[in-house]
């Protein structure tokens, strides 16, 4: 099965990293930050304005791929601090009527010091 990479224009450049692989039907997503299309960090201090642009960036990556929101299977949450938890997930629910199959680990530091949530995903579309 060949490997398709996703390297959309709606979202900012990657560098040193694939923003997303189709394999199949399947889509995996790197974990998307709160970087505009140009790079530059939305919401700095601020875990709302950063988990939106996550999951508008993580909608942007799946629609490169042909695939929405909708055909998440899998998300991974990682964010620096707990007390994020409860802010990304009503954050969430504004992107998704049912829940996938999710996991939250809180780490020490992301890629950039000023990234509060890094969010990767897996979706499986309809068609191969």
């Amino acid at each position: 099965m060949s490997k398709e990479i996703i390297a959309p224009d709606t979202v900012h450049r990657a560098t040193n990293y694939s923003h997303a692989v189709k394999v199949g039907n399947t889509i995996y997503v790197s974990g998307q930050v709160a970087l505009d299309r140009d790079g530059r960090l939305v919401g700095k201090g601020d875990i709302e304005a950063q988990a939106v642009q996550v999951f508008e960036n993580l909608r942007a990556v799946l629609a490169a791929a042909g695939a929405s929101l909708d055909d998440v299977v899998k998300l991974t949450t990682y964010a620096t601090h707990f007390s994020y938890r409860p802010k990304i997930t009503e954050v969430r629910s504004r992107y998704f009527q049912q829940v996938p199959a999710s996991t939250f680990v809180v780490v020490t530091s992301l890629a950039d010091p000023d990234l509060l949530v890094e969010i990767e995903a897996i979706a499986v579309t309809d068609e191969d």
